[in-house]
């Protein structure tokens, strides 16, 4: 009976350790989401100044090109770093489940 408490235990704290994992890893990606969206708010309240003060179309239409491409260059480049937070998220979490799991065939 003991030893199964023990184990009830352990399996219990693997899973709150598991959890605590992912609530950093999602802290992390909040961080991260944040300093996106700040960065193009910035950006685009930027673009529309600059617009606010175009001389002529063209110099509005080059206006709005470059900030669309700085956009989508930032874009592009922001996306791989949430999913590297993501795949640390499933593979931390995880790690403190395996553990119980390869114990039990032990």
């Amino acid at each position: 009976m003991g030893q199964e408490i023990q184990k009830v235990d352990k399996d219990g704290f693997a899973t709150v350790r598991s959890f605590g994992e992912m609530s950093n890893s999602f802290q992390a990606i909040a961080t991260e989401v944040a300093d996106y969206s700040k960065k193009a708010f910035e950006d685009g309240t930027r673009a529309f100044e600059q617009l606010i003060g175009a001389k002529s179309v063209e110099q509005a239409i080059e206006i709005q090109s470059q900030y669309a491409k700085k956009a989508y260059e930032t874009y592009v480049a922001e996306m791989p770093k949430l999913g590297e937070l993501y795949v640390a998220i499933a593979r931390d979490a995880s790690k403190p489940v395996k553990q119980v799991f390869s114990n039990k065939g032990a």
